[in-house]
């Protein structure tokens, strides 16, 4: 499994001498792993997107009816700009048109695509006609080969979608209206908003949905650490059959 962890450090100066004896350390609180490798893991989604082909891969965007133009990408597999929504559902940056036209940002692997219009099947369903993100392709530095593949954002397989604007206008804003916690459980028993505005629960609901479909190997979510705060980031990982959700 990829090692996903987080460095804590802390600096302590030393202590004046004392005649009390020191209290014993409390014991250290055990470790709660986040990833799961289900036994059906190889008919997920996220699991089947990743093995794709590259032309496997245009030929469904093409029976889905998907618009895309084929725009080579450093690091990317099979690298695609989405030309119009999926399924109803436009996801885009805040860049204005004519900037978004030739933004990196908006580039995406193929596999990471179908995946995207699985998710927009869910949100349709709550009403969301748009995910503003703040990026998906982020192109890899000058010194990266360029038969080399790239994973996550290098790879153009992961989003970081920031905002979902419903029909009648509404933002469910993932800083705004998360209301998580560092290290809280994100989705299943004990997962939940606090507190638990009608927002909250319909962003939890949304991505709970998506995880339960395991349309991405990861999920990672205010509850994560403090640099998700404001976004949620899903990703589709090639070859693995584990799922993280955080």
């Amino acid at each position: 499994m990829l090692a996903f962890a987080a460095c804590l450090c802390a600096h302590a100066g030393a202590a004046p001498p004392s005649a009390k004896p020191r209290p014993k350390p409390a014991p250290a609180r055990p470790k709660i792993s986040r990833f799961i490798a289900p036994a059906d893991a190889t008919t997920s989604p996220a699991y089947r997107y990743g093995l794709l082909s590259e032309v496997d891969c245009e030929a469904e965007l093409k029976r889905r009816g998907i618009g895309f133009a084929r725009e080579p990408a450093r690091g990317v597999r099979t690298s695609v700009r989405l030309t119009g929504p999926l399924q109803g559902v436009l996801f885009r940056t805040d860049l204005d048109d004519k900037a978004r036209a030739t933004s990196p940002w908006e580039l995406v692997d193929c596999r990471l695509a179908l995946a995207l219009d699985d998710l927009a099947a869910i949100l349709k369903q709550h009403d969301i006609v748009e995910v503003r993100h703040y990026s998906i392709y982020r192109p890899p530095p000058k010194s990266w080969p360029d038969t080399r593949l790239g994973t996550r954002h290098n790879g153009g397989l992961a989003l970081d979608a920031a905002r979902f604007v419903a029909k009648d206008g509404r933002v469910l804003d993932v800083e705004k209206h998360f209301h998580g916690a560092i290290g809280a459980q994100t989705c299943g028993a004990g997962g939940g908003p606090r507190p638990a505005t009608p927002e909250a629960l319909e962003l939890r609901a949304i991505l709970c949905e998506a995880v339960d479909q395991r349309l991405f190997n990861v999920v990672l979510t205010p509850n994560y650490n403090w640099p998700h705060r404001n976004h949620f980031h899903l990703e589709v990982t090639e070859g693995v059959k584990w799922f993280l959700v955080h």
